[in-house]
């Protein structure tokens, strides 16, 4: 083969005596996406794969996904991969790493799958301390099933379910799922990133290496909040959506490590 005809990256950066710094993660799936315009769940999808390729554990990683848009992340990771019913997520999962203890485990749910029908299973099994890493998405809103409010959706904040907005008094105040879990004797690390700008995307990919750090050494539950994007439901674009992050959600769902035992 000739000069001309190379023409992948690492061929034409090897003709320009560059080196290649960027490139698509091994355990990710090289498909079209599915989702939406300005969704997040990408991103979210390639720091993952990302982590399990520099820890080098994707040939013994297990996937559990629920059901929502986190359903689909199965097809994107080059993983074994479970669909538990929906919320019971990190109940299947439980019973996944306690069958294969030389696994490595993670979940991948949604607001309306992890924070509502699923509040049990995950709280307890995080509060058992098992050895799992969750991966929790929140858009504060049902993206697959039409918009309707979720557990996370904030005050005022209008969905197909609540018009007039979210009230306090009637349908309550939005979970906040990483304090939550940081307040539990099982979970060894507990953070909330978002997805909005290149320098919290790199630090959501620190967060999520933390989490399986603690699920490899054993010492407990490993849990990262992500705060997305869904701009179909929002009604906005990708830009205004992004913008929504940072000045709404964010002041409700501040970002930050609220539990690390790592450096104990």
């Amino acid at each position: 083969m000739n000069d001309a005809c190379m023409t992948t990256p690492e061929a034409l950066l090897a003709r320009d005596g560059e080196r290649l710094v960027f490139d698509a993660p091994v355990s990710q799936v090289d498909r079209p996406t599915h989702y939406c315009p300005g969704c997040h769940h990408g991103i979210a999808h390639r720091l993952v794969a990302e982590v399990l390729d520099e820890l080098d554990v994707a040939d013994r990683t297990i996937l559990v996904a629920s059901v929502g848009c986190s359903a689909f992340s199965y097809d994107y990771f080059d993983v074994d991969a479970v669909e538990a019913p929906h919320g019971r997520a990190c109940a299947v999962a439980t019973g996944v790493r306690r069958a294969n203890p030389g696994s490595v485990i993670f979940t991948y749910q949604g607001d309306g799958d992890m924070a509502a029908i699923g509040l049990a299973e995950s709280v307890h099994a995080a509060n058992r301390g098992e050895l799992i890493t969750a991966v929790f998405i929140n858009n504060t809103v049902y993206g697959m099933t039409g918009g309707q409010m979720a557990p996370t959706t904030l005050l005022g904040q209008k969905t197909t379910t609540t018009p007039e907005g979210r009230r306090l008094l009637g349908e309550g105040g939005p979970l906040r799922m990483a304090e939550l879990m940081a307040g539990l004797d099982g979970v060894a690390y507990a953070e909330r990133c978002t997805l909005d700008s290149v320098k919290h995307v790199r630090a959501a990919k620190k967060a999520l290496r933390n989490a399986f750090e603690v699920q490899l050494r054993g010492l407990g539950f490993g849990f990262v909040e992500l705060l997305c994007g869904c701009p179909t439901n929002w009604h906005m674009t990708p830009q205004a959506a992004n913008r929504r992050i940072a000045e709404e959600m964010i002041p409700v769902f501040p970002l930050g490590v609220t539990k690390n035992i790592l450096d104990k």
